[in-house]
Formats: structure tokens, sequence, C-alpha cells
């Protein structure tokens, strides 16, 4: 049993490894011709962007829309009834998600911000790429089985087919590069499976879709203030819409230990450690340079300089937010100009795939 473990644990590193020389390879091509790319990226509505999503993923999309690339950001909003019973406060959400997006400097001249429910011919496609995976592949999908068990509900059917529809998210637009990190490596793959047999099922003189590629994040998984995984549902997280005083209350509230010297040691003291690794994202530090320089000076030293660090990082982010949202509908306007973008695309998409598919009548 052990010997089966290990070599899937083996296999599991041989494909990482693999996925991320070839994203090393395609990072060096983007670099040289960055508009042959097209990027897709996304989220789902559920509640405000806090600093894991910006140094996780929303500080990436800029440096790629500013390098060239072709970037294109799905509001997710078909995919918060994946796991959720209620659709309240969506509206608000998406809002907010544009608000964030913008202030992180995000250009919608640049990149085409959309969501799922405006845009029909790319949900449409779901129809013809379930036809391409079977139920086991489905199911072997670790993601969906994470996200069923994290959120206590019976796996529905959308659910199950989520990687299905970040297929339609990716393809419809032909984007050939989408920045992930380890764990949503499955969700490419399984793109590229359903591109690639697309095009073999029904093939013409050109193939309908590329097989996008995985550009894996160098980015260590953020931790949150408590020390588990930085999540909106754990109430660990620092927003990028918060207030000053808001972000203060948050840290001073966070969970240290009675050591009073700090050092950063994330095995044994998660907590104190993930404080120290939040104050040295946002200045740009070692981590364990902040320890050594708070040294015994304890946890109420170390939360007063997260908290300063926190806040000066996030000052000019909440200015340019402020002054956005005094003129909603310009935001409301970038997103209808989006989602009409979108559906041009995927109308465009959709008329490929029917005339592949012997549909056009």
């Amino acid at each position: 049993m052990q010997e089966e473990v290990t070599a899937a644990g083996n296999e599991i590193s041989d494909s990482f490894r693999a996925a991320k020389h070839r994203s090393d390879q395609v990072l060096a091509e983007l670099d040289k011709n960055p508009s042959r790319y097209t990027m897709l990226t996304g989220d789902r509505p559920t509640g405000r962007l806090h600093l894991g999503h910006y140094f996780g993923s929303i500080r990436e999309r800029v440096q790629m829309q500013n390098r060239g690339v072709h970037t294109n950001i799905v509001i997710a909003d078909y995919q918060v009834i994946t796991d959720r019973d209620t659709t309240e406060h969506i509206r608000d959400n998406v809002l907010n998600l544009v608000l964030d997006y913008l202030a992180a400097g995000i250009d919608p001249r640049k990149t085409m911000i959309f969501t799922h429910s405006s845009t029909p011919a790319e949900n449409q496609l779901l129809l013809p790429f379930l036809s391409l995976v079977t139920e086991a592949e489905l199911h072997r999908n670790p993601t969906v089985k994470a996200e069923m068990e994290a959120s206590g509900h019976a796996l529905t059917g959308l659910l199950l087919t989520y990687p299905v529809h970040q297929a339609c998210d990716i393809l419809f637009c032909k984007a050939n590069v989408v920045p992930i990190g380890k764990d949503n490596l499955p969700h490419v793959e399984l793109t590229r499976t359903i591109a690639r047999r697309f095009d073999e099922r029904y093939p013409g003189q050109a193939p309908v879709f590329p097989e996008p590629d995985a550009i894996l994040s160098d980015t260590p998984e953020i931790p949150g203030l408590d020390g588990r995984k930085m999540s909106k549902s754990y109430g660990n997280s620092i927003m990028l819409g918060a207030t000053a005083e808001e972000t203060a209350k948050l840290i001073r509230k966070s969970p240290t230990d009675s050591e009073r010297r700090i050092t950063f040691d994330p095995v044994n003291r998660p907590q104190v450690s993930a404080l120290l690794t939040t104050a040295g994202l946002v200045t740009d530090r070692k981590p364990e340079d902040i320890a050594e320089e708070i040294g015994d000076a304890g946890s109420g030293a170390l939360k007063a300089y997260v908290t300063k660090s926190v806040n000066e990082f996030l000052e000019p982010h909440r200015e340019r937010r402020a002054e956005l949202a005094k003129d909603m509908d310009t935001v409301r306007d970038i997103l209808v100009e989006g989602n009409k973008r979108a559906n041009q695309i995927a109308e465009e998409t959709l008329d490929q795939v029917r005339s592949a598919m012997g549909m056009r009548y």
C-alpha cells in the first residue's frame, strides 16, 4: 500500500515538474512575443477580494496586460450556485470585483471583463464539450472533490461539470495561456483534452481550438492571519477594499502564541509566521529579516508593524477605489461593454463549432 502511495506521489511530482518546465518555456516565449498570447482568468463573486487574490493573481493579470498579452477576466457568477443555495448580494459582489480590478490597474480598454450570465453563446459550448468527457473523468477531478467536501453540500450537476464550464471560459476566446496555482492544473489539463478531442472528432481545414498552456505561479500560498489558508469563509483575510481602521482591528485580533521572541517558523509557529509573511509581501522584505528586526519586542510590536505596512501598501488602492466608486454608472458601463465584446467573440466561436459539427442550417 505504501509503495502505491509513493508511486502516485512520484507521478504527481513528475507531472508537476513537466508542467512547470513547460510553463517556464511559455513565459520565455511570451516575453518575446506577448501579442501572440491570449489569457483567461477569473473569480467567483462570492465576496470581496483580499490580499491573497492580489498577490496570487491580480498583480500578475496587470503585468500580463501591460506586457501586451490579450487579457480576459470572467466574473463567474453562474459558478456561485455550484455550492450555494442563494445569489443574495451577487450584484453588489460583481460590481465590487470590477472596482477592485480597476483600482489594482486593470485597464478595460486592454482587458475584457465579462460575466457568465451575460454571455449565452459561451455557455452553449457546454453541451458539445460535455459529450467529450466521461463521468469517470469528471469524478476524478481533485478540485471538484475538495470543493464538495469544503461546501458540505451534495454533489450538484453544476459542481460536477464545473471543470467543463471552465473549459468553455478558456476556449471560447481561444485563450492559449491560463495563469493558475498548482491545485488548478487538472482543470487546464482537462481543457486541453477537450480542445484536442473536439478537433479530432470534428476535423476541418484547421483546428477550432488551441490547447492552452498553464502558467504556474511562483507565488507561494498566502496564509490568512490565523495561519490557515487565506479565505473569505474563514474570516482571516484582509480585504482590498477594507478601511485602515477595519484592517487594524482584524490584525489586532489575529491569534499568535505565548512565546515573546518573534521568529519565522511556519511549521511550529504558523500564526506568527502568517503575520510575518503578510508583512513581507507588502514590504517586499524577507519574513526572516522582519522577525530578526522585531526580536524580543513581542507580538504587539509585530502586529503594529504588520498594520502599518499593510495600510501603507493598500492606501493607493483604497484611494483609487474610492474615486472610482463615485461614478458607479461608469463602472457598470465597463461591464456592459465587456459583456458585449465577450458575446461577439462567443458567437463567432459558436458559429465555428456549429460549422465543424455540420450544424449550420
